[in-house]
């Protein structure tokens, strides 16, 4: 018989155990409010401390600074510098105004001693000559593409790549009309009208030479560098546009939207002799008939992963951040959160997956940096679209506890299948159990109408699971891959040897190229 006591702690060790497998991202990456709009609750006011005099801090860009500062861009068009932003909790925070009447500028980079941003209609370079902290020099650095007044037409950037150029991306114009229709250029086999280069990614070399490089871009708003210096931008879902996506710039290459094209014979395009677009196919067969047209190098699925993707940043902390180190992180303007992507080469093409990775911030994520300790500052503001959060803007820090996050880190194609590396070894009979995961494939539609849902699904079958001897991998045997699908993956049931069930299960993998089987 079962005496009371006994009974009482078999309870007790139930809900132990219970406890011990309880995960929630906070427990691994903390947010800190530095300065959130004064729409947060009350129960949070005592963590946060608003920007002084009502300014709304719409942060636009970030770019960071010595000692304890960070520069923050904001969209009514000044650079303001803060101080005491790493604080724990900020209680303390300054605020500078360094620089203004800027015509919206949707991005800052610190750069040989001068903070640099894209405005509506060019590069500008900030200087301050006499060191008070003050902007007294304000210097064109790149300017040349069309605006035409359109409400749509926004410039991202400036970010840097490995060899010093500049990269700044243009958004399309949506819908023109009217007197924006006569300030564009017209492509005549085509028809497409735009202002030009709108939908464009370029660069300004460093002797300030500004080259059109890729088209295709429907709303670029995130542009960053991975490890190896290549340049990536996001784009958002709409026309032309399946899904959000990632995407590595590159000379000559089309992504999606058509209307970019409209550019394509001016002087210094690397896009020439498109002929025709094709509208309505399956991407794969898209593909073959465009052959200017290139897949993302991750799709990001609708809802699942986000519905606005936006900047782009590279753990470049070795570590201070946690185990992700020469990833990628971007932002998600709707779902108010961070994705996280792995990237690798395939026949010397970049392609990877994507994972969930941190939700729950105040508003829209519209701008990231990587500061010096390796904690993430988030720019936040949600003007003109909804979003999730419970403020309109501000500016926020996501910081490592410390504890690392039993998860998916790596997923790599393999010939015959994919290869998971986890951040934390694995119970062998678990990572072996086929039952433990779930695998589909799907594509999308690229037509001129907006978005694409999932079509040509597929249920994939695992015929085997092998853990590595070191229990942080598992080489997963799939048949029915398919080249150019998105590969959505839930190890649902896959534990750790400590009995932790995955913090994020889901991973989608963007399979453009099958990896070509090696002689053993």
């Amino acid at each position: 018989m079962v005496t009371r006591c006994q009974f009482l702690f078999a309870v007790l060790c139930v809900l132990v155990c219970a406890n011990a497998h309880a995960q929630s991202e906070e427990d691994y990456y903390r947010l800190i409010d530095v300065s959130v709009a004064e729409t947060l609750s009350q129960s949070r006011a005592k963590n946060w401390k608003p920007a002084p005099d009502g300014l709304a801090l719409e942060v636009s860009g970030i770019a960071i600074l010595d000692g304890n500062r960070i520069a923050v861009a904001i969209r009514k068009g000044e650079v303001w510098i803060l101080d005491g932003v790493y604080d724990n909790p900020p209680k303390d925070v300054t605020y500078h105004r360094f620089a203004t009447a800027l015509h919206e500028p949707l991005g800052l980079l610190a750069h040989n001693g001068s903070l640099y941003t894209v405005q509506r209609t060019e590069m500008t370079r900030l200087t301050d000559t006499d060191g008070d902290d003050v902007a007294d020099e304000y210097v064109t650095v790149a300017k040349g593409w069309g605006v035409t007044g359109h409400y749509h037409e926004y410039a991202y950037g400036p970010e840097l790549d490995g060899e010093g150029n500049l990269w700044l991306t243009l958004n399309i114009g949506l819908g023109l009309q009217g007197e924006h229709l006569k300030r564009t250029i017209q492509e005549p086999t085509l028809g497409y009208r735009q202002g030009r280069w709108r939908g464009w990614g370029m660069k300004v070399t460093p002797d300030g030479k500004l080259v059109p490089v890729c088209a295709g871009m429907r709303s670029p708003a995130g542009i960053g560098a991975n490890a190896e210096g290549d340049m990536f931008y996001t784009d958002q879902q709409g026309n032309w546009v399946a899904t959000n996506s990632l995407h590595h710039m590159r000379d000559g290459v089309m992504f999606h939207h058509a209307e970019a094209l409209a550019s394509m014979n001016e002087p210094g395009s690397t896009i020439h002799e498109v002929k025709e677009v094709p509208n309505g196919l399956p991407l794969p067969q898209a593909l073959e008939k465009f052959p200017q047209l290139r897949p993302p190098a991750v799709w990001f699925p609708y809802k699942k992963m986000g519905q606005s993707a936006t900047d782009i940043v590279l753990d470049a902390s070795e570590g201070k951040f946690g185990p992700f180190a020469g990833q990628l992180f971007v932002g998600e303007f709707t779902q108010a959160g961070i994705n996280r992507v792995f990237l690798e080469k395939v026949d010397g093409e970049y392609q990877g997956a994507c994972f969930p990775f941190r939700t729950g911030m105040a508003t829209a994520v519209l701008r990231l940096e990587q500061g010096h300790d390796g904690s993430l500052f988030a720019g936040l503001t949600n003007r003109g679209w909804s979003s999730l959060g419970s403020a309109s803007y501000g500016l926020q820090r996501l910081q490592w506890t410390g504890k690392t996050p039993f998860e998916i880190l790596e997923m790599r194609a393999q010939p015959d299948g994919f290869e998971l590396t986890f951040t934390e070894p694995v119970d062998k009979k678990s990572a072996e159990d086929l039952s433990s995961y779930q695998l589909s494939s799907y594509t999308y539609l690229y037509h001129e109408t907006y978005g694409s849902d999932e079509i040509q699904s597929r249920d994939l079958t695992m015929t085997s699971a092998k853990l590595s001897d070191d229990g942080l991998s598992v080489h997963l045997k799939v048949d029915g891959l398919r080249p150019l699908f998105v590969h959505e993956l839930h190890a649902n049931g896959v534990r750790s040897r400590d009995g932790n069930p995955l913090l994020h299960p889901q991973a989608y993998y963007t399979l453009n190229r099958i990896p070509a089987a090696t002689n053993p």
